[in-house]
This record gives C-alpha cells, structure tokens and sequence, in this order.
C-alpha cells in the first residue's frame, strides 16, 4: 500500500522475544514454552522442539505447507525436548511481526487481516531509464502489460546469460506510495505460510532505514543476530559449500542508504563474521562478493536506482501501482464491504461504493490519484471518517487522518545539511534538515498561494518559481533532483480535465492528487509560521541576536552588523531599549494568523457553497450533473480553515513533531487567545446553516474543550436547517455540545429537514437536551424512533419547552408511544404533532394522556385526518386542562357541522371548562376567523411537501367558506377583508399548483 506501512515491521524487529499486540493478542515465551494469550485468557501453548546436530549437520523438521499464519490459529507442535527448529520459529515470528497493522487501521473499527486487504498491484519487468519520468510511464502503460505484470514468485526466476551458480540480484522499485512495502508484507507472510518462495530456505528482512542509524561496524552475522537471535547459529549463513543459495536478503527502503560501490572507498569482503558498516556488507552482497550464492531483494525509490550500477542487479522489476479502476475498486472494496465477523455489507456501503466506482470510471481526478494505493488508502480513510463514524469505534479528526498520511510515507526523512535548497527560506535555519518541513515551506507555499488567489492548477512555471528557487552548486541541483523525482510527483499530477478560459491548449497543468491536501498544506504553511512579513522575520532576527549580545551596546552592533544593513539598526536598538514593543512585533505573527483563521471561516462569497463536509465528500465521490456555474468560475476553500484548527489540537502537534514541523506551546495559546476573541464576534451574528456547521466542525477539530465551552457560549442558537446530517455530523454536534457547562442552554436547536433517522437520534443522544426549544420536523423519523423521544422527554435533565415533530410518519403507535411521556413531563410547554399520521386513535390517546398533564400550553395537531368525534373529545379536555389555551386542528377531515361544534365550544367557558382557541378553519361560522394569516402561512410553507391533492382539496373549502361568508355579510369593509383572504388562498393555489414556492 505505502512505504511506511513498512515501518511497524521494521520497528518491530529490533526485538527478539516480543508481544504481539493487536486486538488483545499477546504471545509470551517462558522457559522452554511459549504461551498464546488473547485478551488474558490462555488459549496455547507451544512447545520448543530440540535440535541436535547430526555429522556435522543440523537435522531440521521442515514446516508443513499449511503453516497457518494467524497467530490464534497456531497449532502446538510438540515433542519433549527444549529447543525449536530455529527456521520454524523464525516463520513463527516473521508471522507475527508482519501480520502486526500500524494503529492507522483501528480507525476502520473492524480487525482487517493483510490477505484480505491485500489487491496485488500492477509489476513490470522494466529498464529504470523507461521510468525516469512518472507521467511518461504512466501513460504507456496498456493492455499488454497488465497481461504480462509479473508475480513475486517470477523474480527470481532464471535470467538469460546470469552465472547459475549465483544468487539473484532483484531491485524492486517505484515512487512513494505505489505500494513497495505492501509488496514486501505479503511476499514474506506467503513465505511463512509455504505458498511462495519455496525454494528459499531461509528470507531475512531488513529495513535500511534500520541499517542506515547503526551506530557502529558490525558483521552480517551479527546484524542477523541482533535482530533475529533464534538465527544466531544457522550454518546457512556460515559461508560454507553452497548452503547460502537457500538464503533470501530482503532490503526495504534502500533510498535510506548511502552505497559507494568504489573499490577505492569501500572495501572487499567475504567473511560473514567480519565488522564493517551496514553499506559496506550491502554492497558486498551486491558484488557477490559476500555470500555469492545467496539472492538480494531491494526496494528502493526512482531517485535511489543509479546507487547500485547496473552490472550488479539481475532483474530490475517496477511497481507501477493501481494504474485501472477495476485494480481500485477491488481495494476499496476489501476496505469498505468486507468485515472480519462475516457481516452482509450494508446498502449504504454498497451504494457507495458504486458512486465511487463511477467517479473512478470517468477518468477523473480521483482516478489519476488512485493509481497510488497510498492515496486509496487516503481515499478509503476519508470515506469511512464520513460516513462510517460509530460512536462506539475509534474516533479520529479530518486533520488527524492526512497528519498521519504524511507521517506513514515521510516520517524521520531528512534533508542533508548540505542540501538546504535554496528558495522559500529553505536556508536559513536548520529545520529545514527535515524533509516533511522543507515540504511546508515550498510546496505549502505553492498550495497558499492557490488558496489566496482562489486556483488549483499551475504551471510548470510556476511550480519552479516555488519549488526550484535560487540553487548554486551541483549538490543543492542533484538533490533538488531528488526532491522533485520521489516528493513533488507524490503531491502534484497532471491535470486531466479540460483546459480553462485563457490557458493554453498544449500546456501542462498540474494540482495536487487530492483536493483536500492543497489546503491541508496551505495551512500547514500558515500555522508553522512561513508566512511573515518583514517585520516578522527582522524581529526575529532581533531576537536571536539580542539573545546573544551583552548588554553593551557595540557588542550587539557587531553581531547584527553580520547580517542586517546599516538603516535599520535604528529599529533593532528601539526593540533592544523596550522589550513591550518586541513582544508586540512577535506577538504580531500569531495575531494574525488567528485573524485568517476566523475570516477565512466566514467568507460571504463561498456561501454558495456546500458545508465543508458535503465538499469533501464531492471531491472524492463527484457530483452529480453539471456545476453551478459560479463555483466553475471561482474555486471555495473552505476546509482550509479547518484545517488550521486541526493542526494547533495537541494530538496533530505531536505527529508534526515527529515529522520535523513543531509548533511551539506559546505560539498556540497566543493564536488561541487571538482566534477566541474574533470567533465569539463572528459567531454572534446570524450565520446560514452551512456556516454554522462548517463552525462546529472546526471545534470538533480544534480538539480543545475549554475553547470550544468559550465559543459556546457566545452562542443563542443553533439552526443546522435543511443541512444533510450524516453520522458524522451528528457524532460532531455531539462532541462539541459537550464540552459546554450544563447549565448552558439554547434558545433553540434547529434540526428541521436534515433527513434524520432512528440511528442519527441515537448519536445525537445527549445533546438534544442542550436547547429549549428543539425543532425535529421535516425528518424522517418513523414509530422506532418515538421510544428515544420519550426517553428524552423523561430525562430529568430535560428543559425542553417547545418540540416540534411536524412532517414526521410517526403514525399512531408512535405517537401513543410519545404520549406516554406526558404524565412525568413539566417543561413542555408547545407541542407540535401536525401532520405525523396520528388518526383518530392517536387524538383520543391525546386526550386521555392530557388529563395527567399539567404545564402544555399550545398543541398542534393539524393535518392529521382527525375526524369530528376524534376532535370534539380532544377539544373538551383541553377545556379542562389548566394550562392548555390553542389546539390548530386545520386541514383535518372536519365537516361544516363538525367546525361549527368546535367553534361553539372554543367559545364557552363555563364551569371547570376553560375558554379555548381553536383553529380550524379560516372562517369560524359566517365570519373570518382571527387566525387566518398563520393557517395560510404555514399551509404555504409546506404545500409543495405535502399530499397535494388533500391541499387542494382543503384550500377549495377555504374558498367556499370564504365565499358563502362574503355573501352573508352586508358590511363593506368586511366583503373587502373577505376578498383579500381569498386572493391570499387563491395565490396559495396557484403556488401549489406550479410545484414552486
């Protein structure tokens, strides 16, 4: 898949009695046992075998085909004596060691074996000066040579004109991400499992970027050692007769290595027990001059293949990646529908998945990317963040996932001292040294420039103004060269759509893989600082050599004088003779990077656009019919932001850290500080749907609680209307919601038309308590859900006073199910039911549970094909209840003696019956009812989502009423105010009728 997928193995092997940790799998040895553990209960125990030599020789029993790789499926293998068969145990642990998954993938939430994520990638035969150019090869590639790909068992097959009596010299090599040390994973565990490589005894792995920080010289046999102490007495690598040609050497990473294969720099040698330094024993072994029979399997990277001279490398084999959607789709589908309980995937996942494999079909962007398995894993990670979050399951931020992306395929990697390259400030400091901050500094300045000016292509150019800056001597030039054949290629590809206004035809253009890692690294760019101005960059200046100098003024001179001209000593000595206006000066910076952060957040021109999860889902999915044309013409980038919060989260700085781009504690709490103040007077305004949700995500990935209970509570409400929740955004709303005091309440939380489901109630939980007045119509909430509702209304948290739960098929055993809550509830204060299939049965089940109510006041209950009974028994005890003063029973199926009945009664107030208002009907007899405005204006809001025929029907019974009211009127101004209800109905009419509001 990636490179450093390699990495946990290669950390791994440094040890030699290791735990295999993984799901509460735990293997330990004691004495002459070694016991198999999961989650801490003893399933095995496996017996040591005793070796013995015999003549000289050592008698081993060979493993058995069906060598199971599962640590948990381990059969013991037995006998009374003490020690193992040596080869055997080193299957053993080579099984456990590389079945061992990075912590990346416990973000799926299911245990994934690497058989079934494995889909074998495209492998050629091919001579490396074909391969010189990634768009080259990448183009070349057709029909032919997918037929002709090659299987890891071909790679040591003889090669024409090779001597026989030597081993194999094969170099495996491709770009980052094309997949080299998957490649490796499974050809290893096939060995252990005896499917592959049958005719090596013995294969021995080894990470060069292990090799590369030894320490001190030491021999073959003691690197074996070291890392492998069950081998420690293996004649195989004794040097003796022929026994080495049963041995494999597998080398990962050789890019990490320095080879001098100079006879006048390295020397020879053909003792396996002689210490020398890791190179030199790698090019021995390369020169057949240590160990001659044994075979050499090394990965290694584009820029790293003129290291080793041509002579020594039998067969040069290249890993061209995923290079059809049907390669990628197989691997999206191993990630995405295949569970390690045997679970049916579901339709969701399915529908998905088809989705995606159209995107790839249709030779878009995505598809380009995706010839890389590292950008499908990318890829594969970001679709299950948005829409397989389980509460239940490990957790991880947007930002988190592409930190660890970078991490996995560039993590430790270095730039040389002497390759600081020029441009971009590259010189001048050592951080440049790592290899992930001098990516910041050009291609993240490359990514903000397109971000400022609103473009995500570029020119060749282009990316040399950026990436190439000012280079002096022939080292800075070759690993420039390097920079831009392993590093720039994995970022940047050739823009496969069709050229825009103004650019050439015939002109390459470039963009970045994925969408999203323009902005990732624009802000990685903004956040570590790169952004200064001159001000900044003399004040820091100032700093360091302030820092340095005595108080004596000449001495503080003398030092500047070494880098800054004359003219602004004048600057330095007012910095030096007043430190508040130092801090001021470098206070500067973070100010102003929180400034960007919150005005990037609120942009009143990208309010067109979708929220910034719905953009990323289109990135990687595709939309759907043409663009709009205004997001044609102008780019929005309004991940951007987020993704500046999300690299400040503590979690995202320490993963930097390693990558070489810290940013410092101080720094934080002063963009914090500043973000803080200009996101509660942002906030405090009224934000559309799409910002407020693009607001709580940014929270979410801020990862910092006491921020996000600050923000909170500049906050009145919360109106996510008419946005798509998924299981994401609900899980986020969750998050965020939390981290407020408990005595924090909206006024209100608006949730109408966000297409929730039984499911997404149940991830929003808790905070639905976090309003006063909580708004669910217009979803689809069904009788499964009424059980959660209840639970809710029962909380003695609850605070609720107005619900409303229009426009939801709750139908009648729902909402009896609801009502039950009422007798317990006392915050409710306005229900809404209207248009929820309650019936008749449901209206009764109303009345009688009223009767244990005491604090309702307003009950909505229209549109529910409530019959006359049903309705004159639901008006008498709201009669009698103490509290309840307005029933809207309109667009029921009331007949003229019926809305007669119930207008008589609204009106009497005698005895223990109260006075209340119902409404009905724009008339109430031969008069206009009071209440005629907001019937009509709640009919016109949702005509064009309900039954139309049912609509119309009553909006013709409207017009009778009014009209038969108008005749039996002889007041003027009455007939007038008849006339203008009726133009009001008949212009809702004519609205339904064309379909549109």
């Amino acid at each position: 898949m990636m490179r450093s997928w390699g990495r946990g193995w290669q950390d791994i092997l440094y040890r030699d009695h290791v735990s295999f940790w993984g799901r509460g799998v735990k293997v330990s040895s004691r004495s002459s046992k070694v016991y198999i553990l999961i989650d801490g209960r003893h399933v095995s125990t496996i017996h040591h075998r005793h070796l013995c030599p015999a003549g000289g020789q050592w008698s081993r029993q060979r493993d058995s085909p069906s060598f199971l790789t599962s640590v948990s499926q381990m059969r013991p293998f037995s006998s009374g004596t003490s020690n193992p068969d040596p080869i055997l145990l080193h299957k053993q642990k080579l099984t456990q060691w590389f079945s061992h998954l990075p912590k990346e993938e416990k973000q799926f939430g299911v245990l994934f074996s690497p058989e079934s994520m494995h889909v074998d990638p495209l492998i050629l035969e091919r001579n490396p000066k074909e391969s010189q150019n990634v768009d080259t090869w990448m183009k070349d590639v057709g029909v032919n040579d997918y037929q002709s790909s090659l299987t890891t068992e071909q790679f040591f097959d003889p090669v024409p004109g090779s001597y026989t009596d030597r081993g194999h010299n094969v170099v495996l090599y491709g770009s980052v991400g094309t997949g080299k040390s998957m490649v490796v994973r499974k050809l290893v565990l096939d060995w252990c499992r005896g499917s592959a490589l049958s005719q090596f005894e013995l294969v021995i792995p080894f990470s060069c970027e292990d090799l590369s920080l030894l320490g001190r010289p030491a021999s073959l046999r003691q690197l074996v050692r070291r890392k492998y102490l069950h081998l420690r007495d293996t004649p195989l690598l004794s040097g003796e007769g022929a026994l080495a040609r049963q041995v494999l050497f597998i080398f990962n990473g050789m890019e990490q290595m320095k080879l001098d294969f100079r006879l006048s720099t390295t020397e020879l040698c053909a003792d396996p027990d002689e210490p020398l330094p890791a190179g030199t024993i790698l090019v021995n072994l390369f020169r057949k001059y240590l160990l001659p029979e044994a075979s050499i399997l090394v990965t290694t990277r584009l820029s790293a293949l003129d290291r080793i001279p041509g002579k020594y490398v039998n067969r040069y084999v290249q890993i061209c990646g995923f290079n059809n959607p049907d390669q990628q789709r197989a691997y999206f589908t191993s990630r995405l529908l295949h569970h390690a309980s045997g679970e049916q995937p579901s339709q969701e996942a399915e529908a998905l998945l088809r989705m995606l494999y159209l995107n790839l079909q249709s030779e878009s962007q995505l598809a380009a990317a995706c010839f890389l398995p590292s950008y499908c894993w990318l890829t594969c990670a970001t679709l299950h963040f948005l829409h397989f979050t389980d509460a239940k399951a490990p957790i991880r931020t947007l930002t988190g996932i592409y930190t660890s992306f970078l991490r996995l395929n560039f993590g430790g990697e270095v730039l040389e001292a002497s390759s600081r390259l020029g441009g971009a400030g590259g010189s001048e400091d050592q951080q440049g040294s790592s290899l992930m901050y001098y990516v910041a500094q050009t291609v993240g300045k490359l990514a903000f420039d397109g971000v400022n000016y609103k473009r995500t292509c570029f020119s060749e150019e282009e990316l040399e103004q950026w990436i190439g800056g000012k280079t002096k001597t022939d080292e800075e030039l070759r690993q420039l060269a390097v920079f831009q054949t392993d590093v720039l290629d994995f970022f940047l590809v050739p823009y496969v759509g069709s050229s825009r206004p103004g650019e050439d035809v015939g002109e390459t253009r470039y963009v970045f893989a994925i969408p999203a890692m323009q902005e990732y690294l624009a802000a990685l760019y903004v956040v570590l600082g790169e952004n200064k101005t001159v001000l900044e960059k003399l004040g820091k200046q100032a700093s360091e050599a302030i820092g340095q100098a005595s108080e004596d003024l000449t001495s503080l001179l003398n030092i500047l004088s070494k880098f800054l001209p004359l003219r602004i000593f004048a600057i330095f000595n007012l910095l030096k003779m007043f430190p508040s206006l130092y801090r001021r000066v470098s206070g500067h910076g973070k100010g102003r990077i929180a400034r960007t952060m919150a005005a990037e957040m609120f942009r009143k021109e990208d309010q067109f656009n979708a929220d910034v999860l719905d953009q990323v889902e289109q990135s990687v999915l595709g939309v759907q019919g043409p663009l709009p044309q205004e997001r044609q013409e102008k780019e929005a980038f309004e991940l951007y932001p987020v993704f500046m919060g999300g690299l400040l989260s503590y979690g995202n700085r320490v993963l930097l850290d390693q990558l070489g781009c810290t940013i410092k504690s101080t720094a934080v709490a002063q963009i914090t500080s500043t973000l803080k103040k200009n996101l509660v007077k942002e906030s405090q305004k009224h934000q559309p749907p799409e910002e407020m949700m693009d607001l709580l995500f940014f929270l979410y990935e801020f990862q910092n609680p006491r921020f996000t209970a600050e923000v909170l509570g500049s906050l009145k409400a919360i109106s996510l209307a008419r946005v798509r929740m998924t299981p994401l955004k609900c899980y986020v709303l969750r998050c965020v919601l939390s981290c407020a005091p408990s005595k924090h309440l909206l006024k209100e939380l608006d949730l109408s038309s966000c297409h929730l489901t039984k499911d997404l109630l149940e991830t929003l939980g808790p905070s639905l308590l976090r309003a006063r007045s909580l708004n669910l119509q217009f979803n689809n909430l069904g009788p499964d859900a009424c059980p959660q509702l209840k639970e809710l209304l029962l909380d003695s948290r609850c605070q609720i006073r107005t619900l409303r739960l229009c426009d939801n098929s709750l139908l009648e055993p729902g909402v009896s199910c609801l009502l039950e809550a009422l007798s317990e509830n006392r915050s409710l204060r306005h229900l809404s039911l209207m248009h929820t299939g309650m019936g008749d049965g449901g209206a009764r089940e109303l009345a009688a549970r009223l009767r244990d109510n005491k604090g309702l006041e307003e009950l909505n209950v229209a549109y529910n094909a409530i019959g006359d009974s049903a309705a004159v028994q639901l008006v008498d005890t709201c009669r009698e209840h103490p509290t309840i003063n307005t029933v809207h029973l309109y667009l029921n199926q009331l007949s003229e003696a019926g809305k007669q009945s119930l207008h008589a009664r609204a009106q009497r107030g005698e005895g223990p019956s109260r006075r209340v208002k119902v409404l009905a009907s724009v008339t109430e007899g031969g008069e206009l009812s009071e209440d005629w405005h907001p019937i009509l204006g709640i009919i016109r809001q949702n005509c064009t989502s309900w039954e139309r025929p049912r609509v119309r029907e009553q909006l013709l019974l409207f017009l009778r009423d009014l009209e038969g009211g108008r005749r039996q009127t002889r007041s003027l101004a009455k007939k007038l105010y008849f006339r203008r209800v009726e133009r009001d109905v008949k212009q809702t009419l004519r609205m339904l009728e064309r379909g549109a509001p």
